[in-house]
């Protein structure tokens, strides 16, 4: 069943409950094979390869309306990443929403890590802020969806306007995003440390940095959950059988950003994986589908 901390819809709750019982849950192997269209459009924002975002546009003229997507892998090359998000990312854009599917250096690339990661996620949004118009994009209607690490990294950047100008990270006048979307994302640093150690096998100091007389909490600037309330709403979704992100972490976020004043959600899906969430075949795709929409203020997608 759907175990939801929040008021998640009755849509939702519906579809989980019908949807997922039929299929297997996706497998590592299943989500590196995943496939779709390719973008329609290739921009960089930096200089380095992996530095650049993909535009895919749906039919018409515009203006879309955007979702930032922010793929996972562990902070890391191993796992893919960018590639298997052209899977929802097509059908995203069938449906009329433009996709800002978003790479970046990872930590076993030159320059990622702290700060180089966090500051590409900026600069793939500063470059969506001055692209709009050129590309027929509404940057006001956006809502960030981020995988796994990709979780992490999108809160990061829907709390990046509470960091300090002290931070390396600090920007003026960061892009708003009011709706995240975190499917299997790990975004509590400091809690889910050991967590992290013994799922993705990062050490924690490749995401953080280290202490500074400036900085001396180096979650203050990389973890979202040490900015809280950022505004806005965050939809917490995890797999029933996820092992890397289990459901306990997208409860515990939820709650803990309630409690700081936040609006949140975490919801269950039952029989899926860490994977079947972002797969547009799963019937997990159908319940995030939905926050989708919801968030876009787009009618809710007719089951087929």
């Amino acid at each position: 069943m759907l175990k939801n901390l929040g008021c998640a819809t009755l849509l939702a709750a519906s579809a989980v409950a019908v949807g997922t019982a039929a299929a297997a849950p996706m497998s590592l192997k299943n989500y590196m094979d995943l496939q779709g269209p390719e973008p329609d459009v290739h921009l960089a924002y930096g200089t380095q390869p992996s530095q650049f975002v993909e535009l895919f546009k749906p039919e018409g003229h515009g203006p879309f309306p955007v979702a930032i997507v922010i793929h996972g892998g562990c902070w890391t090359v191993e796992f893919g990443g960018i590639k298997q998000m052209h899977n929802v990312a097509g059908d995203l854009a069938r449906r009329g929403i433009a996709v800002w599917n978003v790479e970046y250096r990872r930590v076993d690339e030159e320059g990622g890590g702290y700060p180089g990661t966090y500051q590409d996620i900026s600069a793939a949004l500063n470059l969506l802020q001055a692209s709009a118009g050129k590309y027929g994009l509404d940057a006001n209607r956006v809502v960030a969806i981020g995988h796994s690490a990709g979780g992490q990294l999108a809160q990061w950047a829907a709390a990046r306007k509470k960091l300090p100008v002290s931070s390396p990270l600090y920007q003026p006048d960061p892009l708003p995003i009011p709706v995240v979307i975190s499917l299997g994302g790990l975004a509590d640093l400091r809690r889910e440390e050991k967590l992290i150690k013994s799922s993705c096998d990062r050490d924690m100091v490749q995401l953080t940095g280290t202490p500074s007389t400036m900085r001396p909490d180096v979650f203050s600037d990389t973890s979202s959950a040490e900015m809280l309330p950022v505004g806005g709403s965050t939809i917490l979704i995890n797999g029933e059988l996820d092992t890397v992100s289990p459901p306990r972490v997208g409860e515990d976020y939820a709650k803990r950003a309630r409690e700081a004043g936040d609006h949140a959600e975490a919801i269950i899906l039952t029989g899926a994986s860490h994977y079947d969430e972002i797969a547009a075949t799963s019937p997990s795709w159908k319940i995030v589908l939905a926050h989708i929409l919801k968030a876009l203020g787009m009618p809710q997608a007719a089951e087929k």
